[in-house]
Order: C-alpha cells, then structure tokens, then sequence
C-alpha cells in the first residue's frame, strides 16, 4: 500500500524513507533511504528507526515514509506529521482505526518524553488526518477494508469514508498541501 500511494505522490517532491529493512520499491528520483541497523557484537553501532527519523527532518523531506511504526520513533513521527510534513505516511499494525489512534499514542508514550496521555492524545489527533485499513481475503490477496478520517474535535473518535467497497461519507477537512 505504501509503495501505491508513493507511486501518487508528485515526481519533484523529496521522499525520505525510513525502513527496518528494506521493502519499499520506490522507482522515482529525489528518494533518499534510510535503513535501521542493529548493534554488532560488540554491541555497538546501532541504528534505530527513532533515530533515523529525527535525521530524516534534516534533510528537508516533501514526505516521510516510514515502514513501519511500531515504538519510540511515534513520537518524533506524530511531531514531524503535526510541523509541516503532511502528506507523510507509516504503517502500523491494528485491527480498527480507532485501534491505530491507541496504538500510535502508546508507541509515542513509550518514547519516555515525560508527556501526558493526554498531550500525546492531542498530538497524535492533530498530527493524523486519515487512517486506511488493509485486510488479506479468503483468496490471500490483501485489499483496502476500509478507510476513516481521523475527527480532530473529539478523542479517539474517527468517521468511516470506505467501508470495502461502499464508499459511505465524503472527507470533511482532508488537508491540502500548501493551504
């Protein structure tokens, strides 16, 4: 799903993507790669994803793709998501969107910041507009189950838009870049 909606993304836009390893086949330009590491043996050089993100802002992304959010690198995502890099998008595994939102807001409060659940809340709601949900059918083929907008007013509280195939509402404040 990642590389179809990167595939959408305009050709002169900078696209830094973050992975554990590498998975994602972005055939365009301006992509930069950024790939985790595990310590040696030494337990040296290490590399996490967090880290990889933070560095990723410095060098001025259109977008950030990261593969896939699953701890501390939340937080520093949600951040970069709420600062000016709509558009950006990650992976994260849940069975329901209201289910990515709690997820996203542990991952971040794993980041040991020192921030309430209730601050994370309000960045996490701030920084996600929507969330898509993608399931494997009875043939193993893996489809979009559905697709929800996150409602900015109220917590941990999201409007379906795709249920399947049934388109059921239209997006009521869908981002757009530049405005």
């Amino acid at each position: 799903l990642l590389d179809a909606l990167c595939s959408l993304v305009p050709a002169g836009e900078r696209i830094v993507a973050i992975e554990d390893t590498a998975e994602l086949r972005l055939e365009r330009p301006a992509v930069v790669r950024l790939e985790a590491r595990a310590a040696n043996a030494e337990g040296a050089g290490e590399v996490t994803i967090r880290q990889l993100v933070r560095a990723a802002l410095r060098l001025r992304p259109d977008r950030l793709v990261v593969g896939e959010v699953r701890g501390a690198e939340a937080l520093d995502m949600v951040w970069a998501l709420a600062s000016g890099h709509d558009g950006s998008m990650s992976t994260c595994h849940a069975s329901s969107a209201v289910e990515a939102l709690v997820r996203l807001e542990t991952f971040a409060l794993m980041a040991d910041s020192g921030l309430p659940l209730a601050s994370v809340r309000v960045q996490v709601r701030a920084a996600v507009d929507v969330l898509v949900g993608v399931a494997r059918g009875a043939d193993g083929d893996r489809r979009v189950a559905w697709v929800a907008e996150v409602d900015h007013d109220r917590e941990l509280s999201v409007r379906p838009l795709v249920e399947g195939d049934r388109v059921v509402a239209a997006p009521t404040r869908l981002r757009r870049r530049g405005a």
